[in-house]
Order: C-alpha cells, then structure tokens, then sequence
C-alpha cells in the first residue's frame, strides 16, 4: 500500500498539484504573517477582519474560563447546552428562520445533511449546480438518491433535468451555493425559488461565502430572497470563527436531530465556539460601511484585471478569480506575488476545473484600495513562463 500511496503522490507532482502545509498567522490592516515575512493577504477567507477581533477572542476565552474546554458529549446525550440553545435562537434571528442547529464545520454540514434529507422519502432525485463545493458533492455521493449536476448556473439545463427525471421521484431536491467559492458570482436565488415552487422541490442553499458580507445586514443573500427551505452557513470565513449553522424551520430541525448521523454522532461544539459565534452575531450586523467598502474592493480589482485582458468569470463579489489556465502559470503567477511581499496563493485541479487553474484573489475589508493598486501593479509586470 505505502508503495501505491507514494505512486499517486508522484502523479500529483508530475501535474504541478502536489499541496504542501505551511504555517501562517493572520494579522491586522490585511496582513499576514509567513515564514518570517510579513505578507499582503490575499488569499484568506477572514472577509471583515473579525478573525483577530478583540471581542471574539474575548468571548470566546470567556466562554471556555465559565464553561470548560469541551462539550463532553454529542448534543443527544449530554452535549446540548444552554449556550447552544442560546445562539441557535439568536442565527435564527439572524436569517429569519423558525429555528436553528449549529454543527462543526460547513462541510460536515453538508456531507451529513444531504444524505439524511434523501432518506425522507423512498425515492429521491437531487439537482445540483456543477460548481457547488466538495462537501455538497461528498454529500450527494452519500446519498441514497438519484443525483444530477446541471451546468452552473444554467436554469434552463436545471428545468431540463427536472423535467426528465423530477416527475418519477417521490421527492426532490434542488442544491446551490448563494456565492461560489471559486468562481465569486451568485446564483439566482429568486429564480430558483420559482423553479422548486413549480416542481415541489426543496431548495438547499449554502451561504458560507454570504454569509456575513452579502445581504441585509449581512445575513446572506437569502435574507433578501427567502423562500429556501433549509440554508447552511459558517461562521469559520466573515464571522471570523469556526463552526457552521443551519436556518430551517422547527420541522426540518427536529427531522436532523433524529437524523443527520453528522450531528447526532459527533461531540457538540466547544463553548469557546460558541462564544465566537455570539461575539460575531453581536458586531456583523453593524458593519454596513465595511461591506460597501469590500464591494468598492472588489470592482476596482475586477474592472483592472479585465482591462489587462484576465478572465474574472462571473464574479461579482469579494472572490475575484484571476483564471490562467495551465497549473505550472498558477504556481509561477503566485511565486511571483510572493516575491514581490502578496499572498495570493494558486488554486489548481480538482479544486477547480482542468485548465482553468487561477489565482483566486480573496479581499478583506481591512485592505486598502492602494493595496489593490499595489496587486494589480505586480500582476501587471508578470510575463507567462
């Protein structure tokens, strides 16, 4: 086996796709430390800069000093505390949901959810947008229905499939990302309300890269189109945490407590979780004027890579993919940056499509809009190898 295992690393490095761990520490105005060195961030998901906030760390210590370190147990046994039942309430407040869960990460969320939701009926058929994220798809391959990928974003092709194979199932599912991670463009949230109206389909939405930027007062942009039936989200990117959430109704909390083997079969989040959570829920709603200056970023960065002749995609968001093609560019491109002080790391298959290997550019309100000059100055004096 360790043969075969040092084979497939081989393969990985012939493709320019081996991954290696660095060590890397967050830090004020948009920086970053590594290495020794300190770096322009952009490359993390920290979209308003809470991930260093005083109040979270805070709570958070304040949370583990009162509560302990650890749960003690999953949330059916003895796991469940006031404090989770506390900042259930107030995500649901948030998302203007009946009702609340938090789990551990978004992609336990989505791997345990999905096959939990496709046992409800005998048969179930699953539509999900191509480019959704690796937890929707580890999900979709644990469940126990009939599964489809309509091209992204492409509601013609999801009438199409549900039109071919919704009519036969005794139930179906409709699954996408409100902002896509790699991509940085939006779904139609309202037209894929009408869509699962008119085939009686639920509609699954995950808002981890809204969740906190987008929307009124930063509750995703489901909160500006409601109609999703279960919406999961993560506190671990613009909340500045870890952990993931779940806005769905009493109905549908109480069918994952007895069903969702991700919750019910893992030690509920820690109190020093929890108080993070809280913090975030506290400040976010109140960060108007660093969402508006993320979205300034995000135009200004988009609007002069286009002019350089870059492909953005559909980005229209603080995810700005700059698309290079062949993993050897991405690797030059962002060993580039980094010589010039940027950490705007590459991004290359199977995270994303083969050939359209980028430099997924991640912006955080704490940048300035000269460290955008400063970017884009270093992508232009760049020449393909």
């Amino acid at each position: 086996m360790l043969d075969h295992i040092r084979q497939s690393l081989d393969r990985i490095a012939a493709k320019d796709r081996r991954r290696v761990l660095r060590p890397a520490q967050l830090a004020g105005d948009g920086r970053m430390m590594r290495d020794g060195r300190e770096l322009l961030d952009f490359s993390s998901n920290d979209y308003l800069g809470l991930a260093r906030h005083p109040l979270l760390a805070e709570r958070a210590a304040d949370y583990a000093r009162r509560y302990g370190a650890g749960a003690g147990a999953s949330r059916l046994i003895t796991g469940t505390s006031a404090e989770h039942e506390s900042v259930e309430a107030r995500i649901a407040a948030f998302k203007g949901s009946e009702a609340a869960l938090v789990m551990a990460s978004g992609w336990q969320a989505n791997a345990g959810i999905i096959p939990a939701l496709a046992k409800a009926a005998p048969k179930t058929a699953i539509f999900a947008d191509a480019l959704v994220h690796n937890s929707i798809h580890a999900g979709c391959r644990g469940a126990k229905a009939d599964v489809h990928f309509y091209r992204h974003n492409d509601h013609a092709d999801l009438e199409r499939l549900l039109a071919e194979h919704g009519a036969a199932a005794d139930a179906r599912m409709i699954i996408t990302e409100s902002v896509f991670s790699m991509d940085g463009d939006r779904a139609d949230l309202a037209a894929l309300n009408a869509t699962a109206r008119k085939h009686d389909a639920l509609l699954y939405v995950d808002e981890a890269h809204a969740t906190g930027v987008l929307g009124n007062d930063g509750a995703g942009l489901t909160a500006d189109n409601p109609g999703a039936d279960i919406v999961m989200g993560t506190f671990s990117k613009a909340m500045g945490g870890f952990g993931a959430y779940v806005a769905c109704s009493d109905l549908m909390r109480d069918y994952l407590i007895n069903m969702c083997a991700g919750l019910i079969f893992s030690t509920a989040p820690p109190p020093a979780m929890l108080g993070a959570m809280d913090a975030a829920l506290d400040i976010v709603p109140g960060m108007d004027a660093e969402r508006a200056h993320l979205g300034e970023l995000g135009e200004q960065l988009r609007e002069e890579l286009q002019g350089m002749g870059y492909d953005t995609l559909g980005s229209t968001t603080q995810i700005v993919p700059l698309v290079v093609g062949p993993e050897s560019h991405a690797l030059a491109l962002g060993q580039h940056l980094l010589d010039r002080g940027i950490a705007a790391l590459p991004i290359r298959p199977p995270t994303v499509p083969k050939g359209t290997s980028r430099i997924r550019l991640a912006l955080r309100s704490t940048l300035k809009a000269q460290d955008v000059d400063h970017v884009l100055k270093a992508i232009g004096e760049w020449k393909l190898p």
